[in-house]
């Protein structure tokens, strides 16, 4: 599965940097479809495919907001070969209104 589409980038382009936004807006969300870890994207920096968001791999006191590469989701290889997927049927929202977020505020 391709992480990262030409319309997705786009996307992150019109939104721009949220840096300083108090309850930014969760634009895709990727997870590992055998195992631990959700990533929940808000910004994507394409010279250095470089995502900005927030990391939850146990749901526990260790989620943080922070950078993680794409390359590194692309290339990751889980049980039974499957990779890291995209969510194909998030909806953009306020990263209050995700569960797993809402508890970092």
């Amino acid at each position: 599965m391709k992480l990262m589409t030409k319309q997705l980038e786009k996307r992150f382009a019109q939104v721009g940097r949220q840096e300083g936004v108090k309850d930014p807006l969760v634009i895709a969300k990727f997870f590992n479809p055998t195992g631990a870890g959700t990533w929940f994207a808000t910004e994507y920096y394409p010279d250095d495919k470089v995502i900005f968001g927030y990391a939850s791999i146990f749901g526990d006191h260790n989620d943080e907001w922070g950078y993680f590469s794409l390359v590194e989701l692309e290339s990751f290889q889980g049980r039974f070969g499957l990779g890291i997927e995209r969510d194909l049927f998030w909806k953009e929202k306020p990263a209050s209104e995700v569960p797993l977020i809402a508890k970092s505020f």
